[in-house]
């Protein structure tokens, strides 16, 4: 008796394992079970921007960035972000430099964008663009 049991219970928790694949690993990726992607808005230092107004064609309303520069979307999507306050990117001394990376701090390059002052673009390799101070842009992403 003894035996049928350890191989009806050695059989349910194959099961259960295959069922898992194996894994037990804690899920890393920028998706949500919401279906949203989550993206961070961070400065050359990889700080965060965080209370950036940004509002996605998807939304119905403004929401900010978390206190990590955390913004979310669904994918693909258009995204406008209020740039008030930032001095904008001209290449001097008081830039304030802002990209777009996701959760390993990898850079996301070649995003569209259109800025109002600034014009038409895309993201440079590690993430950052050009735009003019106080600026509204918004990503095609």
């Amino acid at each position: 008796m003894k035996k049928r049991l350890y191989i009806i219970f050695s059989f349910i928790s194959l099961m259960l394992l295959n069922s898992c694949n194996g894994s037990f690993e804690a899920d890393t990726t920028p998706y949500h079970n919401d279906g949203l992607v989550s993206l961070y808005l961070v400065d050359e230092n990889g700080r965060a921007y965080s209370s950036i107004p940004y509002l996605c064609n998807s939304m119905t309303r403004w929401d900010k960035t978390t206190s990590h520069g955390e913004f979310k979307f669904l994918a693909p999507e258009r995204c406008k972000f209020d740039l008030l306050g930032l001095n904008g990117n001209y290449g001097d001394r008081f830039d304030e430099v802002v990209r777009i990376v996701d959760y390993r701090d990898n850079g996301q390059g070649r995003v569209s964008y259109n800025c109002q002052s600034f014009g038409i673009g895309s993201t440079d390799y590690d993430g950052s663009f050009d735009y003019n101070i106080d600026d509204e842009c918004t990503f095609y992403l």
